[in-house]
């Protein structure tokens, strides 16, 4: 869990990762519409830079198939390099055994991933 309270959290970018370009734009499109500053990766190697560099981000959104190193993978990484940064798993063929962090099936409806970022990040 981070010590950051919620509030400064939600200023902090959300990461969203996608070998999928038109996910990728959807979830982005639909977080910025509820507010949230959001960062893009088309996969989880494109991703750790991404986290390495900006150092702010309060959460990843992750797919869990993806060419490369996979969600799972990304989720592992970002656990042991940034434990307070917040982690969400996609798929729609995944089903999670379980897991340290969130899971959404595809489809999902945007307001299952509002409700689930808010609870998160407030």
């Amino acid at each position: 869990m981070s010590s950051l309270p919620p509030s400064v959290l939600k200023n902090r970018p959300i990461l969203v990762v996608d070998d999928e370009a038109e996910v990728r734009e959807i979830l982005a499109e639909t977080l910025e519409d509820f507010g949230y500053a959001v960062l893009t990766a088309a996969s989880g190697e494109e991703a750790l830079p991404v986290l390495a560099r900006d150092g702010g981000v309060s959460m990843v959104i992750t797919d869990v198939r993806m060419p490369g190193m996979s969600g799972l993978e990304l989720a592992e990484e970002v656990r042991q390099r940034w434990p307070g940064v917040k982690v969400v798993l996609i798929s729609g063929y995944f089903v999670p055994p379980q897991a340290p962090q969130r899971f959404l099936k595809k489809p999902f409806h945007i307001k299952e991933l509002a409700s689930l970022v808010r609870a998160e990040l407030g």
